[in-house]
């Protein structure tokens, strides 16, 4: 048995999710495939997979295997690389998957400029908010919005969320412009709700320097941000989005900004991959593409946390500590 063909084959069957889609990749027979991990459980004296007629499961033994199987087969990879990736270039398959709303309004634009400088790599995009399992659904990458929850992953920031509180001046015409945080119980949200468990976010604002979450009363709810867009220039309530998605319609003014005052709170936006003692060259050059992309728009670089949320933050700390001062000279005045 050639143990190092094994290693591929399981690892592909892995993230392939079954030995058809696995054998296909590797342009090898089906019951090639199956003969291979039938016999590496057996020189190894443990089962990898569970199998079933819908999908395939690592068993515990089988998921710490495939850690040491990705960790050998990259070494293996960055070795033979090293010798010709400065003349060719990354090179290969790549799988990412992205926030449908930064996917379609930043990323794809721009993919023809990625193609320009990695013409060598093939990229499929997928996009979604669902968690991905990136072992399971055999994705390399993925761009997330929000704190992570999988420390058994690596996350590089590549930028910030940043939101803005938006109405169409129809809306407006016939609701009323709301003026504090507390008049918005009079209005409409079109709330957003995860699709993984049906509950919607509250709205954010940053006040006083804390995040501040609210319960926005509304009787239309989606699980995606193009459609809430849509819903709030049709005039139909009141949504909080991506400012690097509203700007455009805030211009034109189709859009107008509510409560500017209150920032909704802003949020990392991180590139997630695998465990590896090697980043493939391929996720490499996408992640660093990609935050250098999110670095030359406004509303994503981390440069502009202070000028937007920063700056509301720094102006009421200094207010409170002008105001604690003021205290202070108060009593001793009042005590003389």
């Amino acid at each position: 048995m050639d143990r190092l063909q094994a290693m591929k084959v399981f690892t592909r069957v892995v993230e392939a999710g079954s030995f058809a889609r696995a054998a296909d990749a590797l342009d090898l027979p089906r019951p090639s495939v199956t003969v291979i991990i039938q016999q590496l459980e057996a020189h190894l004296k443990v089962r990898l997979l569970q199998r079933s007629t819908r999908r395939l499961n690592l068993t515990p033994d089988g998921a710490a295997y495939y850690e040491g199987c990705v960790r050998i087969l990259s070494d293996v990879e960055a070795t033979e690389g090293a010798l010709t990736d400065s003349m060719r270039g990354p090179q290969g398959k790549l799988r990412v998957d992205v926030p449908g709303g930064l996917g379609r309004s930043v990323l794809m634009p721009k993919l023809f400029e990625f193609h320009e400088r990695f013409p060598q790599i093939d990229l499929m995009v997928g996009f979604s908010d669902r968690p991905v399992d990136l072992i399971q659904d055999g994705v390399d990458c993925v761009i997330r919005v929000g704190e992570l929850q999988d420390s058994s992953l690596i996350a590089r920031r590549v930028g910030v969320y940043r939101s803005v509180t938006v109405a169409s001046p129809d809306y407006l015409e016939r609701n009323g412009m709301p003026r504090t945080i507390e008049d918005l119980n009079q209005h409409k949200a079109i709330n957003y709700f995860w699709a993984r468990n049906g509950r919607a976010m509250d709205f954010s604002f940053v006040v006083d320097a804390e995040p501040l979450e609210v319960k926005m009363p509304g009787n239309i709810a989606v699980n995606d941000i193009e459609a809430s867009l849509a819903g709030a220039l049709s005039g139909a309530g009141i949504i909080q989005a991506p400012r690097v998605m509203v700007e455009p319609h805030l211009r034109s003014g189709e859009l107008v900004e509510l409560l500017p005052q209150w920032k909704p709170v802003s949020m990392p936006i991180s590139a997630v991959y695998t465990s590896t003692r090697h980043l493939s060259p391929q996720v490499r050059a996408f992640v660093d593409w990609v935050a250098e992309l999110f670095e030359s728009f406004p509303y994503l670089s981390g440069r502009k946390d202070w000028d937007l949320n920063g700056a509301q933050a720094e102006v009421s700390r200094i207010v409170r500590k002008a105001k604690r001062q003021s205290d202070v000279v108060g009593e001793t005045i009042a005590s003389a």
